[in-house]
């Protein structure tokens, strides 16, 4: 086991990044949380000109590993929060966007240095451009692996055509609404003119199972079968339980999360009305506790190993077609 702190960079209250630590806690590894949203007001970080001065709260720290939970540097990520920020935005809107800057830039820094120093992150801030989500489809796509047919646009002639001869779901491109189904009074002029206040994601609507799988450090640790009459099982689970996958899909889900550069990932599956697997996505900050609690497994305890070894190295990336 290597020797140094475990870093777990999410807000103090955020039940996945306080159960991390309590494993790694009791597996007698030194593990910080690493609160964004108390800096700088109340906790002190100085960075010298060396990529590993680093102190933190008056201590130098040396980093097995980092687990990247939630870097809280939305400042409209809570209500409170929000509240406040108004408030200084009222005030003084430049000052209040210069701190805010400033804030960011520093972290993104500290974050930066860890990764240049070869520090195992979970998951690097060199992977985040890759999770977009209509880029991260496009490479998977272009390594061949099982993708649903999809289309991002604002462009009402784009969804018609799209739409043509097929049922489509459609969800926010980011994220942070639930999946619906495309219906015929969604393609009227009045509804399709919503686009030109954002795009959309549209894709062709697979009837099958769901499945939600975890990687960590390249090898699926579990895959979940979801049983719901929703379209999007948010929320709406009839049934879980874990299910054996076959050596193609087992192969090609450990070859999505190397392609993307993620050291842990959920990853979420569809079949189609045929019976194949579709990728939808892969999370890289995905939510586990409630999956451990109904299903018997154990990712907590999977991720908290992994951040105390701190295996070095980045992870692989793996563009090139099978």
């Amino acid at each position: 086991m290597s020797s140094g702190t475990v870093i777990i960079i999410a807000p103090g209250t955020d039940p996945h990044a306080t159960a991390v630590r309590d494993r790694l806690t009791a597996m007698a590894v030194d593990a910080v949380l690493l609160d964004p949203g108390r800096f700088p007001g109340e906790l002190r970080i100085a960075l010298g000109e060396a990529p590993e001065d680093i102190v933190i709260d008056g201590r130098r720290i040396d980093a097995r590993s980092v687990y990247i939970r939630d870097l809280a540097l939305n400042p409209t990520g809570s209500a409170s929060t929000a509240a406040d920020l108004d408030g200084e935005m009222q005030r003084d809107w430049r000052r209040t966007m210069a701190a805010l800057r400033e804030r960011s830039d520093f972290v993104l820094a500290l974050l930066h240095r860890w990764e240049q120093l070869g520090t195992p992150i979970y998951n690097p801030l060199s992977a985040y451009p890759r999770i977009t989500k209509p880029y991260q489809l496009a490479l998977l796509a272009a390594a061949g692996l099982p993708v649903p047919a999809s289309c991002w646009t604002n462009d009402p002639e784009e969804v018609r055509r799209f739409a043509r001869g097929r049922r489509v779901a459609y969800k926010p491109v980011a994220g942070g609404a639930a999946t619906q189904e495309l219906q015929p009074r969604d393609l009227e002029p009045a509804r399709l003119a919503c686009l030109g206040a954002a795009p959309v994601c549209f894709q062709e609507l697979l009837p099958g199972l769901d499945l939600r799988i975890y990687v960590v450090d390249g090898e699926v640790v579990t895959a979940i079968e979801i049983e719901s009459d929703a379209l999007d099982f948010r929320q709406h689970e009839r049934s879980m339980k874990v299910r054996t996958l076959d050596d193609g899909l087992r192969r090609a889900c450990e070859r999505a999360t190397a392609i993307l550069g993620l050291r842990f990932t959920g990853m979420d599956v569809k079949f189609d009305a045929r019976g194949a697997p579709r990728i939808l996505e892969l999370n890289p900050s995905p939510m586990f506790l409630g999956f451990d609690a109904r299903c018997g497994t154990d990712i907590a305890g999977a991720l908290a190993a992994a951040l105390a070894a701190g295996r070095a190295g980045a992870p692989a990336l793996a563009v090139s077609r099978p």
